[in-house]
């Protein structure tokens, strides 16, 4: 009995070690090994990070509608936040820093408001100063607001053009995403005091919104930028199948619910087509779904051999993929994580090459992929 206590507990320490934060997870995979480290499991349903130059730390969204800077391993709340309705799969979502952080110190951020009507996703800017958010205003408002608490994206990106682009969920209604005179289901594309730039794909259409970019998305939370080519990809929940991964172009369609890979989650069929012409092929797509959350490129130096791999966040298959790319087509993948941390809502590399992670939890967790250092 001794012996099988003994070996019980030789299973258990390195997990309950892990689970304290008090020594690093070694992870081996297909071409080399890493330590996930545990930075803090102090949070509650975290949605976003960013990270602060010249180590200041790390800015983490809360979906209940808290913001906090995590440094020297302490989380500070940020106040100033507007007023936040967290609802369903609403509440406070990404959050981006602006190009010239360093000099301006202003922040962008997506995050749920009531109002007439129900409920939609608005984009915030604000300073970010001592602890605090200063001269906030909303730059965007989704229109019009709906009732129910799903698919409201939201995803931020700055593209090389300098513009700010947001991701939009259709709100549940499936329809919205075919509509130019709804922002449900597309991406928006504007500057960063809310204008519409003029060479946008429908400034010239009638019964449009002239800040819509695209449309035929269903509910997009992953958006990355490719540094090496200046394309944007961005990925999407699919109804029960058919989570899809795109380049996002200018004016296109991406089908939703026109064509789909998936069905409905009763089973029955949403639509008999999976392509049509004038509509967008998704780069690759998951059947069964894999709930993706959160995207980034890793172009780094401290794991070499994942250079140009896009890394992707699964909350219902709670892993991290790794996608290998070849003239922006998907020639492999590598299922990394599985449920070694639960649901993982968004993936981001930092400027020293290493990966960040966040687990949408109760007792959420943030983690960082780190080399392994020379013994």
């Amino acid at each position: 009995m001794k012996n099988k206590n003994l070996l019980f507990l030789i299973i258990l320490l390195p997990v309950i070690l892990h689970s304290q934060g008090q020594q690093s997870l070694r992870i081996e995979t297909e071409v080399n090994e890493f330590n996930l480290h545990l930075l803090t499991k102090d949070l509650n349903h975290p949605w976003s990070l960013a990270l602060l130059p010249d180590n200041e730390g790390i800015l983490i969204t809360e979906r209940r509608g808290n913001l906090y800077l995590f440094h020297e391993d302490k989380l500070i709340e940020i106040q100033g936040l507007p007023a936040i309705s967290a609802i369903g799969q609403g509440g406070l979502l990404d959050i981006v820093l602006d190009g010239d952080f360093t000099g301006n110190r202003i922040v962008y951020f997506s995050f749920t408001e009531s109002g007439i009507g129900g409920y939609g996703t608005a984009v915030g800017k604000a300073v970010l100063e001592n602890n605090k958010l200063d001269k906030m205003e909303v730059i965007f408002r989704a229109i019009p607001k709906s009732s129910g608490g799903i698919h409201f994206g939201s995803r931020l990106l700055f593209g090389v053009d300098g513009y700010l682009y947001i991701t939009l969920g259709e709100r549940g209604v499936m329809d919205n995403a075919q509509n130019l005179a709804h922002h449900g289901g597309s991406v928006i594309r504007i500057d960063t005091n809310g204008n519409i730039p003029p060479d946008n794909p429908f400034t010239a259409a009638d019964n449009s919104f002239d800040e819509i970019y695209s449309f035929g998305h269903r509910n997009a939370q992953g958006i990355a930028l490719n540094e090496r080519t200046g394309d944007i990809w961005l990925h999407e929940h699919g109804p029960k199948g058919g989570d899809e991964v795109n380049i996002l172009k200018g004016g296109a369609n991406y089908g939703w619910p026109l064509v789909t890979y998936g069905i409905n989650y009763d089973g029955s069929i949403i639509s008999n087509s999976s392509s049509q012409e004038g509509i967008e092929e998704p780069v690759i797509f998951w059947v069964p779904s894999i709930a993706p959350s959160g995207m980034a490129f890793y172009y780094g130096d401290k794991f070499p051999m994942w250079k140009g791999n896009i890394f992707v966040g699964a909350l219902a298959g709670r892993h991290l993929r790794r996608l290998v790319l070849s003239d922006n087509e998907v020639t492999h993948e590598e299922i990394l994580l599985k449920n070694e941390i639960g649901r993982i809502r968004d993936v981001r590399t930092g400027p020293e090459g290493m990966i960040y992670l966040l687990t949408d939890e109760k007792k959420g967790a943030l983690y960082r992929i780190e080399p392994i250092l020379d013994e």
